[in-house]
């Protein structure tokens, strides 16, 4: 078996969880399958660094003593908004060495900053897209996907993202059935695909200034299924269904369809996950009418059918007891 090792990079203002999320993964496909990978951590001086959150790591070695590795993890963290033109100069001449290159939430700043992302396609945590967007204008940046595959490129959202994303590079390297045990050890009872949206409707969207249009997005998640058109709405809100649709894209951030839109979905994976309902009751009961709009609606979205949804992300039923 081939030995793949792993380097992850560490500064002052890495995010502690964009670390240890990753190396949970990997060491655990390493315990499931001994020799797999062998992990290390480097910094600028091999001295220790602090975290976001106070936390101090220790690193293995020096960045300037790192052999060219399989897997290069950059995290992010508040480290990479004003980096250590030192780490920036180390990642531009180094990051290349390595067979496959990774970030983590921000660290798809330093990944960028090295060229290496020019032309090819990315993301970052949501906050965070208009920035590298704006950036690194070379870059194709996908706002949604909680983590993007481009050929020897990886880049994941916020946070608990890199643990999905190192998932499926375990599942690359190693099988399905070897990833799915390091994910019911970590509790993660199902793997999510990357091109699953990395925020709900009420994260995507702003919450509205105005009482009745507040309201009305707030009646909008509860009453899924109800008649949800720009003239009910607009009614509802005591507007004329113009006046309506321009004041709701101007203070949520998009138009009234493209919010329950949003909401329905998130309605219905919530069902899928949580519920045994049959998938024409969860389509009827978010609005969708059919199954078969539901199942458009997931494809364009997610990647996958409600079904396969469900198979994917619905905990496993607990297991009787022996007597």
């Amino acid at each position: 078996m081939e030995q793949r090792d792993v380097l992850v990079v560490l500064f002052d203002g890495v995010q502690a969880l964009d670390v240890t999320g990753p190396v949970e993964v990997f060491n655990g496909a390493d315990r499931a399958a001994p020799g797999a990978y062998r992990i290390r951590t480097a910094a600028l001086d091999a001295a220790p660094v602090r975290t976001t959150s106070g936390l101090t790591l220790v690193p293995d070695l020096a960045l300037a003593d790192a052999p060219a590795p399989h897997t290069l993890l950059v995290p992010g963290g508040e480290g990479t908004r004003a980096p250590d033109p030192r780490l920036t100069a180390w990642l531009r001449g180094n990051a290349h060495r390595a067979r496959r290159k990774v970030s983590v939430c921000s660290g798809a700043l330093l990944l960028a900053g090295t060229g290496l992302l020019d032309g090819r396609r990315a993301t970052t945590h949501w906050m965070l897209c208009d920035t590298l967007a704006e950036r690194f204008p070379a870059v194709r940046v996908e706002p949604e996907p909680i983590y993007v595959r481009d050929g020897d490129l990886a880049t994941s959202a916020g946070v608990t993202a890199g643990i999905d994303l190192a998932l499926a590079l375990v599942e690359e390297d190693l099988g399905r059935d070897l990833a799915l045990t390091v994910a019911r050890h970590l509790v993660v009872f199902l793997r999510r695909p990357g091109n699953q949206t990395q925020f709900s409707a009420q994260l995507a969207a702003q919450t509205a200034q105005r009482r009745p249009l507040r309201d009305v997005q707030h009646w909008i998640t509860e009453n899924p299924a109800a008649d949800l058109s720009v003239d009910a709405l607009a009614d509802r809100a005591g507007l004329s269904p113009r006046h309506f649709a321009r004041a709701f894209r101007d203070e949520v951030g998009m138009t009234p369809g493209r919010y329950v839109d949003l909401v329905r979905l998130e309605a219905a994976r919530r069902h899928l996950e949580d519920t045994v309902d049959g998938v024409e009751q969860v389509a009827r009961r978010c609005g969708y009418g059919t199954p078969e709009a539901m199942r458009r609606a997931f494809l364009r979205v997610l990647g996958a059918s409600p079904a396969e949804y469900r198979r994917r992300f619905q905990p496993a039923a607990p297991q009787p007891r022996p007597v």
